[in-house]
């Protein structure tokens, strides 16, 4: 094995718990979500960044983007186009949560419970996000797939060549 293969492979394996953890955050995050789609309108519409007429069919969608997006990258499935999915989702988040913060209201994230239960945004909030867009785009660029569905596919379709 060359040092080359021997990196990427050590990168596809440091890509796997990444994988694990951000899925989790974000089956986290939708739960609450689509079990409170009317709270979640709530803290959507409380940003005052989108058009009210957009704020319930955003808050009805996103959550089930989330979901979807977390338990496919769980399990290794499209991971590039999920973990892609993913980094516009954060830097959708970031620019919300920058306008508010630039803007000095004090309001609760709404990103995993009801605006009275969730943290006030802080810039703690934005570097959270900030960290977790560093590991969408790290999975972007090093995971080959090799551990989880995309691998077992690939290896599947070879077989069958």
């Amino acid at each position: 094995m060359t040092p080359v293969e021997r990196r990427r492979k050590i990168l596809a394996a440091l890509s796997v718990p990444i994988r694990i953890y951000l899925g989790i955050v974000f089956i986290y995050a939708a739960i609450y979500k689509i079990a409170e789609p009317y709270d979640f309108a709530l803290a959507v519409a409380t940003y005052q960044v989108a058009p009210l007429v957009l704020v319930n069919i955003f808050a009805v969608i996103l959550p089930w983007v989330e979901l979807v997006t977390g338990v496919a990258l769980i399990a290794g499935f499209w991971t590039k186009e999920n973990a892609t999915l993913i980094l516009l989702m954060m830097i959708l988040f970031i620019v919300v949560l920058s306008v508010v913060l630039g803007t000095g209201r004090e309001m609760g994230c709404g990103c995993f419970a009801s605006q009275e239960a969730a943290e006030e945004i802080s810039w703690l909030t934005l570097a959270r996000d900030f960290f977790w867009t560093a590991l969408a785009a790290f999975l972007i660029l090093f995971d080959d797939g090799r551990y989880g569905m995309d691998g077992l596919f690939r290896r599947r379709r070879l077989r069958h060549v």
